[in-house]
């Protein structure tokens, strides 16, 4: 299969293999997102060694997989080993008979997985690293993991034998909307952009997730299949998603669930009221929440850092707390039916949001300001009564806000007195509120763009949905 998008990550990779030096990569994100994919996929299945970690398995197990994948590409029998220091001494015996010239590609997939309580393995890890691997100039390691905390905190982060051993590391993206697109075509998955919008507000940018999809179907069939029918691939996804990645993943649920009540954000204060954690263990759960991806952490405009917002942002886990739970009928045709409906209107209205703060970069391409210095924010009146919220702010370095406002229609948007009046105010409090003295450019992004009327002036500019599939 060809790699979709992945243009920056297939650079690296490549100099990577041109390097003069041993190279030791990190590479991790999100489950689902296609780190597997794009290694195998990159170096065509060609490792002098690979190996991918078991789930749920003790030490033992790891060992015997090890020795397993050792049979495979040592081509020769090695007798099974007891500690990771044998397993590791085995690899360097079968790294030293390759006969290949060019980089010696060794993948170690799902790595965090191996690391079992009391294995030794992360001590091994080292000292094959230290004491031969990164002396030899022919050797490319590749560690990979969906434990995206495991692997900032035991790799990249490592304050032991490892600090700063990591030569290099790539962060694995869900996909943006153009990727998306360009996935739909090459596998003849028939979609407007608006759907194609949609289905980004259910399933995010996650490749594994598109790859589920039947042609014949259309996007709502799609959803049905896949998330309400009894046998759905991604009905029971929530939670062996979480389970996977963490530790006591009740409380990292716990966690979504209080944040999935709260659309705008909450406080740490906020969060610890309402799920009940609290202490050093909300703090190490709410930052491994982010180092995967599932919730981000921001400061509201005119805030001091302590000041803090946690919101959650992970498509999936979303729409799975709005609807694949709550869906009590077991009605297996539920998204169909349900489509046009109030809360699908409300739901879809703050997931495009989510859509749009994901793509950042192509907002500020469509304002023509891809160059120049930005702070990303929100905003809540905090003075006056009625209040005002802003939920994007794009702040310039160039002495320019644009008060962006995202609206997901059906048709071309249009503008009446009433959203006109709500605009003005919104823009009118935040100036007094904020003292700012940098222009105001009030931003519109919609699905078909602004109707020209008598109220249409007010907006400086606006951003359809198809600036948002531009590749950046």
């Amino acid at each position: 299969m060809q790699i979709i998008g992945r243009i920056a990550e297939q650079t690296a990779l490549r100099e990577y293999v041109e390097s003069s030096k041993a190279e030791f990569a990190a590479v991790y994100g999100r489950r689902r997102v296609g780190k597997t994919f794009l290694i195998k996929e990159f170096f065509n299945n060609r490792f002098t060694f690979y190996i991918t970690g078991l789930a749920n398995a003790d030490m033992q197990m790891q060992l015997h997989n090890f020795n397993a994948a050792m049979q495979q590409y040592g081509k020769m029998h090695y007798p099974p080993v007891q500690t990771w220091f044998d397993a590791f001494e085995q690899l360097t015996h079968l790294i030293k008979r390759s006969s290949r010239k060019s980089k010696k590609v060794i993948f170690f997939d799902e790595l965090p997985w191996m690391d079992t309580p009391r294995s030794g393995f992360i001590t091994a890890l080292e000292h094959f690293w230290n004491s031969w691997a990164s002396s030899q100039p022919d050797i490319l390691l590749i560690v990979c993991g969906s434990a995206t905390s495991w692997m900032i905190n035991k790799l990249i982060k490592n304050r032991g034998g490892l600090h700063n051993r990591v030569t290099r590391h790539i962060y694995i993206e869900p996909f943006t909307l153009g990727e998306c697109e360009e996935f739909y075509r090459k596998n003849n998955i028939a979609m407007n952009r608006r759907q194609m919008v949609e289905s980004y507000m259910i399933f995010g940018g996650i490749p594994y997730y598109l790859s589920l999809m039947k042609k014949r179907f259309s996007l709502a069939q799609n959803v049905d299949a896949l998330c309400f029918a009894k046998t759905g691939a991604l009905r029971e996804e929530f939670s062996s998603l979480y389970a996977s990645l963490f530790k006591h993943s009740e409380n990292h649920i716990k966690v979504v669930e209080t944040l999935g009540k709260k659309t705008k954000g909450l406080t740490r204060e906020e969060i610890i009221k309402s799920s009940k954690l609290q202490g050093g263990g909300l703090t190490k759960i709410l930052e491994e929440l982010e180092q995967c991806g599932f919730i981000r952490k921001y400061n509201a405009f005119d805030k001091k850092n302590k000041y803090h917002l946690y919101q959650l942002v992970d498509f999936y886990t979303l729409f799975y707390l709005n609807f694949i739970r709550k869906n009590k009928y077991s009605d297996e045709h539920f998204w169909t039916n349900f489509i046009e409906n109030a809360k699908h209107r409300a739901w879809s209205g703050y997931a495009f949001e989510q859509v749009c703060m994901a793509h950042i970069r192509q907002l500020k391409h469509a304002l023509g300001i891809s160059g120049v210095l930005t702070h990303a924010a929100s905003w809540k009146s905090i003075k006056t009564t009625p209040g005002a919220q802003v939920d994007l702010l794009i702040e310039r370095n160039d002495n320019v806000i644009n008060l962006c406002e995202m609206k997901y229609a059906n048709t071309v948007f249009s503008i009446d007195k009433k959203y006109h009046e709500n605009l003005r105010n919104k823009k009118d409090i935040f100036i007094k509120e904020t003292k700012t003295t940098k222009s105001i450019y009030i931003t519109l992004v919609t699905t078909y763009g602004v109707k020209q009327n008598e109220y249409s002036d007010i907006v400086q500019s606006e951003i359809k949905i198809d600036d948002l599939f531009k590749t950046i």
